[in-house]
């Protein structure tokens, strides 16, 4: 294990992270006892405060144990929007020493179904605006749907703007095993002792799915702990802090950013369910928020918004997040705008957030940044598994408090994940990086999604971060396209900046790309769409695009 990044380390940071050897339910009972009545969440104007969350929290544990037969250990679903209700029933799950499953909720029936089946759920909280695609599954293994609405918690009047399906009534429903938010908080049941402990497994969110059906990612109170800690000690966040959280809590970073570490630290969270940049524009001027949690592609609308400058956004003290490398163009578009710097992390849903974060007083531009508290990072050979020196690319592997005990009942994949070197088992992360002299991790790629143009590697994380200096560009997603004489070539997917369409042609692009960098990377190809497809998360779903391409191709060639 290298230690020279400890040279750049915040001097106000240990470099080694005590963690509370508790269950998480804890972090909510204290803050409760110590702040009842300050506000935990503000949801357009409606504020609950940690105490009435703690106890919310509780009547739902109450009413999943002796209504619902949840005991120690069993899964429960969780598939909702940002809002009170999912950060209620997470907590509620936990106080039933259940096991939380997270679920985008853009999932459909049949995708939805393989999460009931492979975690045996037999019990999902929900948002009303699914029940379509839930009510099916109560024949597949699903005995109790807990439907919420979540204009149940707009209790104040307000001037920002509510989105439809937010401000939507509650709809009765007839079905016998289907029963509202609203009822189970009115039985005022008390859950059992809590009887969990920090090696419990506490939430088992599913990674994407890249190869064959998601796989679920078990995870303790202990290794789910680290983060909501780590990120408090290192940007200092205390009591006075104030956060947006609109990356969606049902994927690992914005459950820990915007759940479990202002729960913690006794900040206050301002939910927004879905990204919108005006409206995250004006949550910050409204309540004066001082941190942004924000991937790489929000920072890239947000900043393009040509309003962005009739806000008041001098609060802000830091924007970070991660998701992507950070163009430089945009960054620095952010420092010219706001006089900020966009502070990069890394992490995976099996590391349950950051295993790396850049140090507030030394970031480095389009850097993963060092590694976290007690984390062991190595750039390998991914064939090998051997070491690799400073700037060679490898695949980056780690060893850590926050790393995921393995997969749920997929013992082959779990061997596949993991790597025994000196003695300590390390995680493959897929990822493609390099590390510097200071020991700065640096993303290249995903392993699977280099692109061989003539037996040259192309990384086309690093061709779309040229791409983002272009004036035009707003937004780049490069793909990989087959060609009979090179074996595959680059195709550039751009949103162009609302005043250049029209105005700059694909040749145009393709020239300025040549100039600008080597010609086995420079993109052959170039199509101009409205918007990129984006998954729940706010990432560009880049193999939506390589998918749709490969099956364009072998249209063409069977009508050939």
């Amino acid at each position: 294990m290298s230690n020279r990044h400890f040279a750049f380390w915040p001097e106000h940071v240990p470099q080694h992270l005590y963690v509370p050897e508790t269950h998480l339910w804890r972090n909510a009972e204290i803050s409760a006892m110590r702040f009842p009545h300050k506000p935990f969440l503000v949801f357009y104007d409606t504020e609950v405060s940690f105490g009435q969350f703690a106890e919310e929290a509780e009547r739902v544990a109450g009413y999943l144990q002796r209504e619902c037969g949840v005991g120690k250990g069993d899964r429960v679903l969780l598939c909702m929007q940002n809002s009170p209700q999912f950060m209620i029933a997470f907590y509620g799950i936990l106080r039933a020493d259940a096991v939380v499953v997270p679920v985008n909720p853009m999932n459909l029936t049949e995708e939805l179904a393989h999460y009931v089946e492979d975690s045996g759920a037999r019990v999902a909280l929900i948002a009303q605006e699914l029940s379509g695609r839930f009510v099916p599954l109560l024949e597949r293994g699903l005995q109790t749907l807990i439907v919420a609405t979540y204009s149940d918690y707009l209790r104040a009047a307000t001037a920002l703007s509510v989105p439809d399906f937010v401000a939507a009534p509650r709809t009765p429903t007839e079905h016998p095993r289907v029963v509202s938010w609203s009822d189970v908080l009115e039985r005022q049941l008390a859950p059992g002792p809590l009887t969990g402990g920090p090696d419990d497994l506490a939430v088992m969110p599913y990674t994407s799915g890249t190869t064959g059906h998601p796989k679920g990612c078990m995870h303790t109170h202990r290794s789910t702990m680290v983060n909501a800690v780590a990120g408090s000690v290192w940007w200092q966040l205390g009591q006075g802090w104030v956060g947006l959280a609109v990356l969606p809590m049902f994927h690992v970073t914005g459950l820990q950013a915007g759940l479990n570490a202002p729960l913690y630290n006794a900040g206050t969270v301002v939910l927004l369910p879905r990204w919108d940049r005006d409206a995250a524009a004006a949550c910050v001027q409204r309540y004066r928020v001082t941190a942004l949690g924000l991937i790489t592609a929000m920072v890239v609308d947000f900043v393009s918004n040509p309003r962005l400058g009739e806000y008041d956004l001098r609060s802000l003290r830091r924007i970070a997040g991660g998701g992507a490398a950070m163009p430089r163009a945009v960054a620095e578009t952010l420092e010219h705008k706001m006089g900020l710097k966009y502070a990069e992390g890394y992490g995976m849903t099996e590391t349950m957030g950051a295993t790396h974060s850049n140090p507030p007083d030394r970031p480095k531009a389009q850097c993963l940044g060092v590694p976290s508290f007690d984390v062991d990072a190595r750039v390998v050979d991914p064939v090998t598994l051997e070491p690799l020196a400073d700037g060679e690319t490898g695949e980056i592997v780690v060893h850590g408090p926050q790393v995921m005990l393995g997969y749920w009942m997929q013992p082959d994949a779990t061997r596949a994940a993991f790597v025994e070197i000196e003695g300590k088992r390390f995680l493959r992360t897929g990822d493609l990086g390099r590390v510097d002299e200071e020991g700065y991790f640096f993303f290249v790629d995903r392993l699977k999604r280099m692109i061989n143009v003539s037996g040259y590697k192309v990384w086309p994380a690093e061709v779309e971060a040229l791409l983002y200096q272009h004036p035009a560009v707003q937004e780049a997603c490069v793909i990989a396209v087959r060609d009979e004489r090179r074996g595959e070539t680059v195709k550039a997917v751009i949103v162009l900046k609302p005043a250049q369409v029209g105005q700059v042609t694909a040749q145009e692009i393709i020239d300025w790309a040549h100039a600008n960098m080597a010609a086995y990377k420079t993109p052959r190809l170039v199509q101009f769409v409205d918007s990129l497809p984006k998954s729940g998360s706010g990432k560009v779903m880049w193999r939506t695009l390589q998918e749709h391409e490969n099956v364009a191709v072998q249209a063409a060639v069977n009508s050939a």
